[in-house]
C-alpha cells in the first residue's frame, strides 16, 4: 500500500476520532452528567461510579474498557481493537483534559439535557464509526454476547447491555425517572446515529404484482415522475411468465401510488419497504 496513502487515512482516523470523542465528551460532560442519568454502555457505568466515588468519568471510561479491550484483542477482530484502543484513549483524554475543566454545564430542564446529550454523544459515535472503529464498551460487550449465543441479533445484545446500566441507575440515583431519561438519551443517541450513518434520504420501494402492471407503471412515471423498472418472474403456484414492478417514491408520494394502483388492479399484489439510502436521478447524488 502507498505510504502516502497510509498516512492520510492515518491522519483521517486521528481527525475523526478527535472530532468523535469531542462531540461526545460535549454531550456527556454538559448535558448527560448534571442530569444524574446513565444512558447505557460503559460511559454509563463510569457516570455511575462518577456518581458513587467521585472518579473522573474519562478515567474511569478507560478503565472499565481495559477488560473488554482484553477480551476484544483475544477473542474479536484484532484490528478493530486497536483501533478502539486508538479511540477509547483520546475520548479519556478529551472527556478529562479538554472538555471537563473548561466546558460548563447546563444545568435546567432534565428532558432537554437528556435529549441535546444523546444528539451529541450520537454524532460523536457516527463520526467514529465511520472509520472503522468503536467506542469500546457496549459495541464489545455486544459482539461477546454474540460469540457466546451466535443467534441473538446485535440490537438485542447492545439494548440488553444498556438496559442493565439503566436498570442499575434507578438503584444508585435513588429515582426512576434517571432511567427513563436515560431511555431518552439512548433513543436520541442511536436515532441521530442511524440518520448519520444511513442518510436522511429516505426512499418507498413498491414491488407490484398485477395483470396492469404496464398501466400502472405508465402512471407512476407520467404522473409522478419516478422511473420504473420491470423484472421476468415466474410464478411459484401458477408456474406462469410474468413481470414484477419496481419503483422507488419520495415517502410523501406513497399513497399516491397506491391509488394509482388501486385504480387499476385493487386485486394487485403488493410489496412495500422502506430504503435506507436512495440516490440517482430524482434523489441524491452519489458524492
Amino acid at each position: 500500500m502507498d505510504k502516502r496513502f497510509m498516512v492520510i487515512e492515518r491522519a483521517k482516523d486521528l481527525s475523526y476520532d478527535f472530532a468523535g470523542a469531542f462531540l461526545q465528551a460535549l454531550g456527556i460532560w454538559c448535558f448527560i452528567e448534571p442530569c444524574r442519568i446513565a444512558p447505557g454502555g460503559v460511559s454509563g457505568m463510569a457516570l455511575l461510579i462518577n456518581h458513587l466515588v467521585n472518579v473522573p468519568v474519562g478515567i474511569m471510561t478507560l478503565a472499565l474498557n481495559i477488560p473488554l479491550l482484553i477480551s476484544s484483542y483475544l477473542m474479536l477482530d484484532r484490528k478493530m481493537t486497536f483501533k478502539t484502543i486508538q479511540t477509547v484513549l483520546i475520548m479519556s483524554l478529551v472527556l478529562d483534559g479538554l472538555v471537563t475543566p473548561f466546558f460548563p454545564q447546563y444545568i435546567g430542564d432534565r428532558l432537554i439535557s437528556s435529549a441535546f446529550g444523546g444528539i451529541l454523544a450520537g454524532v460523536g459515535m457516527a463520526l467514529i464509526f465511520m472509520r472503522d472503529s468503536t467506542t469500546g464498551g457496549g459495541d464489545i460487550m455486544a459482539k461477546l454476547l454474540q460469540k457466546k449465543f451466535p443467534y441473538m441479533h446485535t440490537g438485542y445484545a447492545l439494548m440488553l447491555t444498556d438496559m442493565v446500566v439503566i436498570g442499575t441507575s434507578i438503584l444508585v440515583f435513588k429515582d426512576l425517572e434517571s432511567a427513563l431519561y436515560g431511555l431518552i438519551s439512548m433513543v436520541a443517541c442511536t436515532q441521530t446515529i442511524d440518520a448519520i450513518l444511513y442518510g436522511m434520504n429516505k426512499g418507498t420501494m413498491v414491488m407490484i404484482h398485477s395483470a396492469k402492471n404496464r398501466m400502472i407503471a405508465d402512471d407512476i412515471m407520467e404522473q409522478l415522475g419516478r422511473g420504473t423498472t420491470f423484472f421476468k418472474s415466474i410464478g411459484g403456484f401458477s408456474k406462469k411468465d410474468s413481470e414484477t414492478l419496481i419503483c422507488i417514491v419520495d415517502r410523501k408520494q406513497f399513497y399516491l401510488v397506491k391509488e394509482i394502483i388501486n385504480n387499476h388492479d385493487p386485486e394487485a399484489f403488493v410489496v412495500v419497504a422502506e430504503t435506507k439510502e436512495t440516490y440517482g436521478e430524482g434523489f441524491l447524488r452519489m458524492r
